[in-house]
């Protein structure tokens, strides 16, 4: 069966640059089933999800719902909800956690400040508190958005589990169905794609100790795409895996042509080329739609390590 993932796993789509934008996620456990459109079409309320999606705009967080892996029944939905909240940017990484019985307190949250990495907001009105466990593997599992994550996402997440990897929840839109089944990692932000149940066991391993897995990475969501693929190119070229070493400092230009600006904590700073281009041929970006379109990808075409003085003219 042809699907929008096997077609760009087979036409070799580059993955670099592809991850959902986000300096802060916000995650709600909210079990049963879900729309294509998750935060209104699923058990939550419609109203609140309106209402989150509404608080959240412009701010940087993106909300999405989260589920224990396996069978989805709804049996009038827990006494008790797991909500998570993440800040992704290098130098204030930061995971917490709180439990709430009325998702309405999520209202009470201040989204701008959550945005640019504060979280005493939610610590104060949901009891947040730093979550001690294993890191987040979300994996993406939302078939009605795309086949493609309930065919390839829902095993690999069930795998996981009965794995006893900790920490592996269900996750509704990541984006890039075509890169399914695709996952995102917390506290670091980092998102995979075309990811096997082993090479996510490395990562999470990785991240326990403070190290990122470049293989398979699309990049961090704290990042625009330009940001993401540049960052990730001076990990490659520096052999660089220690988490929150590397930060986009400046993003200079605009589509089709980007100059991103790469800082290291030890003062080092690289100018990254980043061009926007066309995946060849046309293909299904969805498995949702037949129209054929062909992705933009992020191509580094240019990588030179700046001199100090330059570094701090730029």
């Amino acid at each position: 069966m042809s699907t929008c993932s096997t077609v760009s796993q087979d036409l070799d789509e580059p993955i670099a640059g592809t991850a959902a934008t986000a300096t802060t996620w916000l995650l709600l456990e909210q079990p049963g089933p879900w729309g294509a459109k998750a935060l209104t079409q699923s058990h939550l309320d419609p109203a609140l999800g309106r209402a989150l999606e509404a608080a959240a705009q412009g701010t940087g967080v993106r909300i999405a719902l989260i589920r224990r892996p396996g069978r989805h029944a709804d049996c009038g939905g827990p006494a008790e909800r797991q909500v998570y909240v993440a800040h992704t940017v290098p130098g204030n990484v930061w995971l917490h956690a709180a439990t709430i019985t009325d998702p309405q307190h999520l209202l009470d949250l201040d989204f701008t400040a959550l945005g640019m990495g504060d979280h005493h907001t939610f610590d104060s009105v949901l009891q947040g508190q730093p979550h001690t466990g294993d890191p987040l593997a979300l994996v993406c599992t939302n078939g009605k958005r795309d086949r493609c994550c309930a065919l390839l996402g829902r095993p690999l997440a069930a795998e996981l589990a009965a794995s006893g990897v900790d920490g592996v929840w269900e996750v509704t839109h990541l984006g890039g169905h075509r890169f399914s089944p695709t996952l995102l990692v917390l506290p670091y932000g980092y998102a995979y794609g075309r990811a096997q149940a082993h090479a996510v066991k490395e990562v999470l391993h990785s991240v326990q100790e403070g190290r990122i897995v470049v293989e398979g990475c699309r990049g961090n969501s704290a990042w625009e795409r330009p940001g993401q693929a540049a960052e990730l190119a001076v990990r490659r070229a520096t052999g660089e895996a220690a988490a929150e070493t590397l930060s986009v400092v400046r993003t200079d230009g605009a589509a089709p042509r980007w100059e991103v600006t790469v800082a290291h904590v030890d003062g080092r700073h690289w100018r990254v080329s980043v061009a926007q281009g066309t995946s060849a041929p046309p293909r299904p970006e969805s498995c949702g739609t037949s129209v054929l379109g062909s992705p933009a990808r992020m191509d580094v075409v240019a990588l030179r390590e700046l001199r100090p003085t330059t570094a701090l003219a730029s």
